[in-house]
C-alpha cells in the first residue's frame, strides 16, 4: 500500500528509517525520481529461488563474459532500483551502476516490477528476465527501439524462457 509522507518528514518516520537502516532491513528500499519506496525484505521462497536462478545462469554469464551480481543499485543516487541480480559486463565497482547487460527480478505480491520496465530501457537494459513464481511464468525481454519485446532466446547467453522455466525448482 502506498504511503505519502511530505517534507520534512515527522520526527517518528525519520526513527523508523534509522531503525530499518541498523537492522539492514532497507536494503531493498529504492528511490525512483526522488521518492522513497520502502521494500519489505522479500520471503524465503524468494531467496531460495535467486540462489537456483544464480547457480543456473552464473555458468552461462561466465561463458559470455558476463559477470553475475546480487541485489545492487542501477541508476544514480536519488534515482535508483534494486533488481534481485544482473548480469554485467566488466568495469569499475562503483555503489551505482548506470546499467546491466541483464536484470533480474522476481515478482512478488503486491511488488512493483512491471512499473520499472522504462526505467530499466532509459537505463540501456538489454534484457530483463522476470520471474514469477506465483503464476510459475518466465518473462525473457529484450531491448528494442527503447522498449522491451518477449523472447523466446536469451541474446547474451544460451538459455531460453522455457527451458528455465523447466529447469526452475518452483515453490
Amino acid at each position: 500500500m502506498p504511503t505519502l509522507v511530505r517534507d520534512p518528514p515527522p520526527a517518528e518516520f525519520e526513527a523508523l528509517l534509522e531503525r530499518r537502516h541498523r537492522r539492514g532491513q532497507d536494503l531493498f528500499d529504492e528511490v525512483w525520481e526522488g521518492v522513497l519506496h520502502v521494500n519489505a525484505t522479500p520471503a524465503s521462497q524468494h531467496g531460495r529461488l535467486e540462489w537456483q536462478l544464480a547457480a543456473i545462469l552464473a555458468p552461462l554469464a561466465a561463458g559470455a563474459g558476463l559477470r553475475a551480481l546480487g541485489q545492487f543499485n542501477l541508476g544514480e543516487e536519488g534515482d535508483y532500483r534494486v533488481p534481485d541480480g544482473a548480469l554485467v559486463r566488466l568495469g569499475p565497482d562503483a555503489a551505482y551502476l548506470p546499467t546491466a547487460a541483464l536484470v533480474l527480478e522476481i515478482v512478488s505480491p503486491g511488488d512493483e516490477t512491471w512499473e520499472k520496465l522504462g526505467f530499466y530501457a532509459a537505463h540501456g537494459v538489454e534484457e530483463l528476465l522476470i520471474v514469477d513464481p506465483q503464476e510459475k511464468t518466465v518473462s525473457w525481454m529484450g531491448l528494442e527501439a527503447g522498449e522491451y519485446k518477449h523472447l523466446k532466446r536469451s541474446r547474451l547467453i544460451e538459455l531460453g524462457a522455457n527451458e528455465l522455466a523447466a529447469r526452475i525448482d518452483w515453490p
